[in-house]
């Protein structure tokens, strides 16, 4: 197909870096730091380039759809959305909005990695404790695991360092 209209990798970029992410749908692929690359050629076509947050990501396939609609209904139909995994995805790449978003909707955002990874308590996103606990390393989806604050008695998800 052939792109309908006259579009700028800009515009491009601000269409896509709104697409929500299904697993995450309080935060936009950008503010998770997924969204990598856009670059639009000289004939029109859209080449958009993501990174999953670990290999193996079901949730690929549903933002490549969304990223391909959000473009469509703009009139942009010459899109290939590719899959970077090198340099892997890191939590670091959450933007400071991305963490707000996430503490917002109770979802402890991570902290920042180092040299040395290590987490003796996360902050509970409701009340703000310390006073935390890891119930399992697992949670609503792969990248989070599940907490539960002392203080408030309240259960939330925690996004995985890594």
């Amino acid at each position: 197909m052939v792109t309908t209209t006259l579009v700028t990798t800009r515009h491009v970029r601000e269409i896509v870096a709104t697409v929500q992410d299904p697993e995450l749908p309080v935060v936009t692929i950008e503010q998770l730091g997924i969204l990598r690359d856009v670059r639009v050629d000289t004939a029109g076509a859209v080449t958009v380039d993501i990174t999953p947050t670990y290999s193996g990501c079901p949730a690929m396939d549903a933002i490549r759809a969304d990223i391909e609609a959000a473009l469509a209904g703009a009139g942009v139909d010459d899109v290939d959305v590719r899959l970077v995994l090198a340099p892997a995805w890191t939590t670091d790449w959450i933007t400071a909005e991305g963490h707000e978003a996430l503490r917002a909707a109770g979802i402890a955002p991570p902290r920042p990695t180092g040299p040395v990874a290590l987490t003796l308590s996360v902050r509970c996103p409701l009340c703000g404790s310390p006073d935390t606990r890891e119930l399992s390393r697992f949670g609503s989806t792969a990248c989070k695991s599940l907490w539960v604050c002392r203080s408030c008695q309240e259960p939330f998800d925690h996004v995985k360092a890594l």
